[in-house]
């Protein structure tokens, strides 16, 4: 039998493996709709790039149902804590998925231009504004938010640091990078060609992004704290950085898929790392350290935690399971001639 604050921690690692779970999956999708107006020629294309993703998109969002859900049942105080200041760039960002949906669903639903125009665009916009402020969000609780014990001074400016910017340019990066290589290795045909080529470029500016991203993070942040007093947890951002280098060594080679499966172990031990330094407080103040959340504070009861770690054991391994299928089910490849689209 766990004690309470066992369970508390291990729930703080299931929180941000939640997390880290939706960023890594929904990181190709987003990534896909960002590319979508630039990598199709025509109509062909247009089905190859939405079928990438179809089947996909909607079982990666429950993983951020679920860790919303798991941050409102097991930290309530964090949970209310995010949702007013964060509430701006969260509210952009449920407008951004709205419109990512139904941009996906709506677009071949009729063939007048301006429609098909329409809806394309709130593809790419919608997947552009969630990997962007989603970015600019998780940056900026990595950098610590503006609020103390009397006041909370959290506005969409105070968000918009250099620091939170560029942690936004750095999911936007990889986003990219991981939605061409998914998609260079489940289509054929020029589509795969242009796609491939795509993340070739892409690839240099997520390296130079990574990089100075982690010297921010060493230089303008307290992250590094836990990793200065247990030196062993620098394993983390160094293996996100060999991973990201074996992008480039699979790629070399036309391995395209362990390429694509690099990207996505990148993104996770980046974004990891950062989880790692904020622990055990999981929403850092800026303006007085002292006024910094923990997540004993923040902690739901025991009889909570207990409960809905039941519950997690028994349900998890479902969507794990049905998403391990559905990867199967449509593991062929996508040629111009055979796609269907999203419909």
């Amino acid at each position: 039998m766990l004690s309470y604050d066992a369970l508390s921690v291990l729930w703080f690692i299931l929180w941000a493996v939640l997390w880290i779970v939706y960023f890594t999956l929904d990181g190709y999708t987003l990534g896909v709709g960002i590319l979508f107006p630039f990598l199709r020629k025509n109509e062909r294309e247009e089905a190859q790039l939405q079928e990438v993703v179809g089947p996909f998109w909607n079982g990666n969002e429950v993983w951020l149902i679920t860790a919303g859900g798991a941050t409102f049942a097991a930290f309530p105080l964090v949970y209310a804590e995010m949702f007013s200041t964060l509430y701006v760039p969260l509210f952009l960002i449920l407008f951004g998925l709205f419109y990512r949906a139904t941009g996906l669903e709506f677009m071949s639903k009729g063939s007048g231009r301006f429609w098909k125009a329409s809806w394309t665009f709130a593809f790419f916009g919608g997947s552009l504004a969630v990997a962007l402020l989603l970015g600019v969000a998780f940056a900026n609780m990595f950098y610590g938010l503006a609020f103390d014990r009397t006041m909370n001074a959290v506005t969409l400016a105070s968000l918009l640091n250099p620091y939170g910017i560029l942690g936004g340019l750095l999911f936007v990066a990889f986003a990219v990078l991981s939605g061409s290589l998914w998609t260079a290795h489940k289509v054929s045909g020029p589509l795969h060609d242009r796609a491939r080529s795509v993340a070739g470029w892409a690839w240099f500016v997520v390296l130079g992004l990574h990089g100075l991203f982690l010297s921010a993070t060493a230089n303008r942040t307290t992250i590094l704290d836990n990793y200065n007093a247990y030196p062993i947890l620098y394993v983390v951002p160094a293996l996100a950085l060999l991973l990201l280098l074996l992008v480039r060594f699979f790629y070399a080679r036309g391995r395209l898929l362990w390429s694509f499966l690099m990207t996505s172990g990148a993104i996770a031990l980046t974004t990891a790392t950062g989880f790692i330094g904020m622990f055990p407080r999981m929403l850092i103040s800026r303006l007085d350290p002292a006024a910094s959340i923990t997540l004993y504070e923040a902690r739901a009861s025991e009889l909570t935690l207990s409960i809905m770690l039941f519950v997690a054991v028994i349900f998890v391994p479902i969507v794990i399971g049905y998403q391990l299928w559905a990867y199967r089910l449509f593991r062929a490849k996508i040629r111009p001639e055979e796609a269907k689209g999203y419909r």
